[in-house]
This record gives structure tokens, C-alpha cells and sequence, in this order.
């Protein structure tokens, strides 16, 4: 898999609540991650396996290991990061635990450069992925949206929320940007492998000569962050709640502002191989019941995320 059949947000997904209603306690930028070393989130489980009311969907050897390895990359608050002890916290961590108890099994998760999860996936290095990851086409069938070539088998999706890909600079800095047009000329940070950096691409295709775009790819997005603080690069593009959640974080909101509105919106997905149907299977009614339940909408609302919220979650959904 290539970084660029990877992308984080295939476009944007739907319009997200404003982060001020997160309820994260302090403003954890945090760095070095990407290093490949097992996180485990002890909150990420739930029920034992014999009282589970939905352990019997999962395949034999995920029952028997009672723990499920996700592949994540633990630095894109408020989706998932670490706290001030190292622990996995954030949406998807949540939704994991909650999953958990439906299962029967412990959500382990292990950090990991995103661009490399889904070839970890199918190495068998991981379960799943989950990673804030778009499900769109290209990841579907395993093709690299630069090429159109086929790079892998692809993979399946479960998906579980929906959100878009935004643009920031500097407060009080925006260099005159309203929108990905304006790029031209500028110097933009992404995280590589993202649909930020697909998108970034794509804008540079059209812009006019002697105003290039300049696109700057890091490992993770605390990397484009920091880039940007500095004044090395005139903005920066992610998802729209991990944009939003920096605005508000960083150099207590005196950092950033988000420029522009959401664009492309598109599922977030957890990843499964294509061969392991059982297990997909057992994802999907597991989030359902955690839907059903009404404990989705207090994760979503805890994490500022309640308008990209589904009704139902649905296998390969996206286009």
C-alpha cells in the first residue's frame, strides 16, 4: 500500500460540532508518534466473552486471544491520542471500549504511522485499523488515487461517523486564504497520506505557472501542526475535528484559525481485511447495538463529534 492509497479523509465528511463542547481536560499537543510501539487501552474492553451478549459473531481465534489489535495512529486529537500517562484516549478509543462490551474482547491498540496501517493490516500486523480513516473507493479496492493503478487487495469498511477536510493558518495570518484555490502561490503542511494531501494535489494540478503550490508532507499531524506555528508553511489542512480541536487547544486558541468551509464529506471506516468477513460482521453489529443503545451519542457529544453521528452503521458506504 502506498501512502497515497491511504488517505485519511477522503473529502471532507459531514460538518462536526463545534469543539468547544469537547470535554478533554487540557490541551495535549502531543509528538512523537508514529514510533510502532504498542499502546494497550485497558478502557477498551468490556464484558468477558462467555456473558457478551454478541461474542458468538466473532471468529474463533479473536474469542480465544479475547483482544482485538488495532492499528491507529495515536496522534490526531480528538480522534484518538494520548493522554498525559500515555494512554489511548479520544472518539474512536471510546467507541472501541463500548464495542468491546458487546464483544466480549479488549480493543488493544498499537501506534502507527497512518500512511503504514493498512499495510500492517494485511501483513497481519493488526485486526483492523482504525484511524479516523475515510472508506472511499480507492481504499475499497486497493488502487492509489495518483497512479489509478492497483497497489493491494484493498479492504472492507465499517463505518461509524461522518466528516469533512478542512484549511488553517495562523491567527490573525490567513495570507488571504478562503479556500483551496487560494492555496496557489502557498506553502501547506499536511500529514502525508491523508486525503488532505490527495486533495493538495489535486489543487496543485490547477494552479496558474510561476504560482506553485507547495505541498509539505509530515509522518503525523502534530508534525504540520508545529510547522505551521513556527511560520514555516503559510497554512495547513486536516480533518475538520482534528482542525477545529487545534484551534481551540493550541497556545490556548491563540495559535490557529480555520479558514473556509468543509469540503467533500465522506465516512470515517474501521478497516478489515477483505477475508475476514466474520469479523467485519461482528464490527458492524456491535457498533449498531452501541448506536441503539444510545451510548454513541454520549461518545460523540463527549468529543464535540455529535453532528457527524449516523443513524446505523454501514459496510463500504463510501464513494
Amino acid at each position: 500500500m502506498t501512502a497515497s492509497s491511504t488517505p485519511r479523509t477522503t473529502a471532507a465528511r459531514s460538518p462536526l460540532a463545534a469543539v468547544g463542547a469537547i470535554a478533554v481536560a487540557g490541551a495535549l499537543l502531543l509528538t512523537g508518534c508514529g514510533d510502532q510501539t504498542k499502546d494497550k487501552n485497558k478502557d477498551s474492553g468490556g464484558a468477558s466473552v462467555s456473558s457478551a451478549p454478541l461474542a458468538d459473531k466473532l471468529p474463533q481465534d479473536i474469542r480465544s486471544k479475547g483482544k482485538i489489535k488495532v492499528g491507529s495512529d495515536i496522534a490526531y486529537a480528538p480522534v484518538e491520542f494520548k493522554d498525559g500517562s500515555g494512554k489511548a484516549v479520544g472518539l474512536d478509543p471510546d467507541l472501541a471500549a463500548a464495542m468491546g462490551k458487546q464483544l466480549g474482547v479488549t480493543f488493544e491498540f498499537e501506534n502507527g504511522t497512518f500512511d503504514a496501517l493498512l499495510t500492517g493490516l494485511r501483513s497481519g500486523r493488526y485486526d483492523i485499523a482504525m484511524s479516523a480513516m475515510t472508506d472511499n473507493k480507492n481504499r475499497q479496492e486497493g488502487v492509489d488515487p495518483d497512479t489509478g493503478k492497483k497497489v493491494g487487495e484493498g479492504v472492507d469498511f465499517v463505518d461509524y461517523l461522518t466528516a469533512g477536510v478542512s484549511i488553517y493558518t495562523r491567527k490573525g495570518d490567513t495570507e488571504g486564504i478562503t479556500s483551496w484555490s487560494d492555496l496557489c502561490g502557498k506553502k501547506l503542511a499536511v500529514e502525508r497520506g491523508t486525503v488532505s494531501e490527495d486533495l493538495a494535489k489535486q489543487e496543485a494540478k490547477k494552479c496558474p505557472g510561476g504560482k506553485k503550490l507547495a505541498i509539505e508532507a509530515f509522518d503525523d499531524d502534530q508534525q504540520s501542526q508545529t510547522r505551521l506555528r513556527s511560520g514555516g508553511v503559510d497554512a495547513a489542512s486536516s480533518d475538520f475535528p482534528v482542525a477545529a480541536y487545534a484551534v481551540k487547544t493550541s497556545g490556548g486558541g491563540k495559535d490557529f484559525q480555520i479558514v473556509g468551509d468543509q469540503v467533500e464529506a465522506a465516512p470515517y471506516g474501521i478497516a478489515v481485511a477483505k477475508d475476514d468477513a466474520q469479523l467485519r460482521d461482528a464490527l458492524k453489529a456491535a457498533l449498531d447495538a452501541v448506536i441503539q443503545s444510545g451510548e454513541y451519542e454520549k461518545i460523540l457529544e463527549k468529543w464535540g463529534a455529535q453532528d457527524g453521528a449516523v443513524k446505523v452503521s454501514a459496510i463500504n458506504g463510501g464513494k
